[in-house]
């Protein structure tokens, strides 16, 4: 049961479907103040369609809309606001959740079709560091909330494991590395050869030419090329590995650009067919001036490949094998340019599947303002922040709670998931300022608040002895009306999730819901013993199980005690 889409249906219904169902819906806010009522639909884009005042609309809707769920509906100026049946509405909203447990707030919108979600792809021979989280947190989260909406989540983790980086790695490791060094150490040592390449290069120029030339030999099968870039790629792979068991996040395809090697002969020959390659200095292009970008560089006047050969070879590989209904790339803003030109050059070989190709931006996490960098050493690595917020978290536990059983498992849950929530409670086009004492509050918009609030709603349960509760009456009093209108959102929040891409509407929906049940839980004896013990603590429960739901689809675990 989902009022305010009975609501919308009742507003089709009267305006004679002069607006659609989803145009209604996007329309239906709630009004400022709480005695204007619960729903308010605005007349204005109505009354263009009918070529009628706004007030005259609001008044002819007013006096039509009816439902057994609505105590009443009056206009109010330009707007039809809706007082909702409080004991009705109440009573199907917690007979919903309670009967549909972690299914409350599934839709079928995708009908089981493929979503591909290419995330995190981090670059071998290099560190997980604090840059890479963003990609990660919010492409495992878009995988949760697509899910949630009937679609098949296709998780690839499209490692950068090809490039110029890694002939200039080569370099710097034959130049001044050692093996066993690298053995016992392996990420740390070829981070400092990378960082260290950089620096010598400022000063020797000729060492880029050195590099390009290594990575050249790489691409045509250089044995010790080949060698020594699948060590550093074995390596990687370890370390990442224990970041993602950390995170609990897994991949379905772990195919880097390495994977598209054999694969871009076909991808340049398609191009050749349709006209789209011209040689620019020797380089191989594709002319987008028509769309006003720069061209596509596909191949080098040298002959290597570059990023967007192997994005174009890889988008029509996912789509051969996985008919994907939509594919997103998680990559940050600064490579919105590189997206449009992949989409445009797919657009100009004929794919009429590049309309449902979307680049997922996102802004920096910095560090005291500044953005990390790899190249100049001034990362934060990520297992080290991972492993020092779930040791501060286990600290903070201990003080509050020092009997509680397994402190270990739910202080690596309270630490990981308060760096997750950090991240996903911002808009993902926002900046980021890392903080480690920011993230592990208690108290706030944090993620051990949620957790906390999840946790403290189990004790009452656990401590009543009704854990589990099939029916419920309904309540009708202010105090729980006001967790229970945040509840019957949920099913909406998350399908604006999906449609804006935007993790960060269910963090903050998690947040105003766990703040009006602890006003709830203040001002009101929950477990008292009267007529309303048992749909009180329906309420309880109901709250356990959305809070929890919202947090796993934000990649969150929901501790039931802390």
């Amino acid at each position: 049961m989902e009022v305010i889409k009975i609501y919308a249906e009742e507003i089709v219904k009267q305006a004679n479907n002069a607006l659609t169902f989803d145009m209604v819906i996007k329309l239906i806010e709630k009004p400022k103040f709480s005695e204007q009522g619960d729903l308010a639909f605005p007349c204005f884009t109505l009354a263009k369609k009918v070529r009628k005042s706004p007030s005259a609309i609001a008044e002819e809707l007013a006096n039509k809309i009816q439902h057994t769920l609505f105590e009443r509906v009056v206009a109010n100026g330009p707007y039809v606001n809706c007082f909702l049946n409080v004991k009705e509405v109440s009573r199907n909203v917690l007979q919903t959740i309670l009967s549909q447990g972690s299914d409350y707030g599934s839709h079928n919108i995708g009908n089981g079709g493929n979503i591909t979600i290419d995330f995190s792809s981090p670059n071998i021979a290099k560190p997980f560091s604090m840059g890479h989280l963003r990609s990660t947190v919010i492409g495992n989260s878009l995988a949760n909330i697509v899910a949630k909406c009937g679609y098949h989540a296709i998780r690839i983790n499209h490692l950068g494991d090809w490039g110029t980086q890694f002939g200039k790695l080569i370099v710097a490791y034959k130049l001044w590395g050692d093996e066993e060094t690298v053995r016992n150490n392996p990420i740390a040592e070829l981070l400092q050869l990378y960082v260290r390449f950089h620096s010598e290069a400022e000063n020797n120029p000729e060492l880029e030419d050195e590099a390009r030339m290594w990575f050249k030999k790489l691409e045509d099968g250089d044995k010790e090329a080949h060698r020594l870039w699948s060590w550093f790629r074995k390596e990687s792979l370890k370390e990442f590995s224990a970041i993602y068991s950390l995170l609990d996040v897994e991949f379905d395809s772990y195919n880097g650009e390495a994977f598209y090697n054999d694969k871009m002969e076909a991808t340049i020959e398609l191009l050749s067919k349709a006209n789209l390659l011209s040689d620019s200095d020797g380089a191989e292009v594709v002319d987008l001036s028509d769309k006003d970008l720069p061209p596509c560089l596909i191949k080098k006047s040298d002959g290597a490949t570059l990023y967007a050969t192997r994005d174009i070879t890889a988008a029509i590989y996912r789509q051969d094998n996985y008919t994907f209904k939509k594919a997103l790339y998680i990559v940050g803003h600064e490579q919105s340019l590189h997206f449009k030109q992949i989409f445009l050059v797919l657009e100009k070989m004929g794919f009429e599947w590049t309309n449902e190709m979307v680049h997922v931006p996102f802004g920096f996490i910095l560090k005291n303002g500044k953005k990390m960098s790899t190249r100049k050493g001034k990362i934060v690595l990520l297992e080290e922040v991972i492993k020092e917020a779930i040791d501060l978290a286990k600290q903070n536990i201990e003080a509050k709670n020092p009997t509680l059983p397994n402190k270990d498992e739910i202080a690596k849950e309270v630490g990981v998931g308060s760096i997750i929530f950090h991240d996903l409670k911002s808009e993902r086009l926002n900046n980021i300022e890392f903080s480690l004492d920011e993230m592990l509050q208690f108290e706030g918009a944090t993620g051990p608040y949620i957790q906390y609030t999840h946790a403290r709603a189990c004790s009452i349960l656990r401590k009543a002895g009704r854990d589990e509760i099939l029916n419920t009456d309904g309540l009708n009093d202010i105090q729980s009306w006001s967790v229970i209108k945040i509840l019957i959102e949920f099913p909406n929040v998350i399908k604006k999730a999906f449609e804006q891409f935007e993790p960060s509407q269910i963090a903050k929906y998690l947040i105003d819901l766990s703040q009006e049940f602890n006003k709830y839980y203040s001002r009101v004896k929950l477990v008292a013993e009267d007529g309303d013990k048992l749909n009180r603590l329906a309420l309880v429960k109901s709250v356990t199980t959305v809070i929890k739901e919202g947090l796993r689809l934000l990649g969150i675990k929901a501790p039931e005690e802390m």
